[in-house]
């Protein structure tokens, strides 16, 4: 069996579960997204070890749970300085650079995943459930354009390449076939999906261009870590896929981008949510 008919045998279902309980929301789907944070997390540990940056063990999952906890939270601010202050006050304690290493993984560990699946979460919650599920599946539709997009047309026609000393196979000519399958995504969302688009389809485009540019820069970060690691892949817990940083990477960037953009829209009254 070929590795692009793993992929695609493990994609379909999964693909097909996230999107059920983003349907869903609420508890299910900050649940999983959680869930999903976590195991990013764990990864991206392992990586930062193998690159010699050794994270403290517990600290990453406290502040990324703050993270993805904070529009729950009460006095979220509060609770942030005191993991903040304990944390590096316990840093003081190691010898040599392990606590000036363990200080700069542990921070990196615990923002750069939660922050990019929290942006997922403020997306599913604009609105009422109707549009918060429609933007986050139009997210989720741009992003899976984009990747296979970029993924085929690179293959087809890269003769370019975008990063050499990152990652040799990503091209110029994939990157804007990602672009294209990034607006293909959102037209799918826009004229097959039976709930009114709260903004006009012009006003996406801009859209478009941010997730075809930050979740390719998702990728490109995660391909440097695994470089400065030497790993091919982040875990192998995904049949074919790898891990699940391998799977979440571009959407990391992407659903922040994609929030932040929405947000000017609704602070200047192109949209309403």
């Amino acid at each position: 069996m070929s590795e692009l008919t793993k992929r695609i045998l493990f994609a379909a279902p999964a693909a097909a579960f996230f999107l059920y309980i983003t349907y869903l929301g609420g508890f299910y789907f900050v649940g999983l997204v959680i869930f999903v944070s976590l195991l990013i997390q764990y990864e991206l540990i392992d990586i930062s070890e193998g690159a010699g940056f050794k994270a403290d063990p517990y600290f990453p999952y406290t502040i990324g749970i703050w993270i993805l906890l904070a529009p729950f939270l009460s006095h979220v601010l509060i609770i942030g300085l005191g993991i903040f202050l304990l944390f590096v006050a316990i840093q003081l304690f190691k010898t040599g650079d392990i606590g000036l290493k363990s200080l700069i993984s542990t921070f990196f560990c615990g923002i750069y995943a939660p922050l990019g699946m929290l942006a997922l979460i403020l997306v599913r919650q604009l609105g009422n459930s109707e549009t918060g599920f429609l933007l986050t599946l139009t997210l989720l539709l741009m992003v899976w354009g984009n990747d296979i997009f970029a993924f085929f047309g690179g293959k087809q026609f890269g003769k370019n390449h975008l990063a050499p000393t990152v990652s040799p196979n990503k091209t110029w000519e994939g990157f804007f076939f990602g672009i294209v399958g990034g607006l293909v995504g959102l037209l799918i969302a826009v004229y097959t999906i039976p709930i009114d688009f709260p903004t006009s389809l012009l006003l996406m485009l801009p859209a478009v261009v941010l997730v075809s540019v930050f979740g390719p820069i998702g990728d490109l970060t995660e391909s440097r870590l695994k470089r400065a690691a030497s790993l091919k892949d982040a875990s192998n817990i995904l049949p074919g896929h790898g891990g699940f940083f391998d799977r979440f990477d571009a959407l990391i960037l992407a659903a922040p981008a994609f929030y932040f953009y929405l947000e000017l829209l609704r602070i200047f009254d192109y949209a309403t949510y």
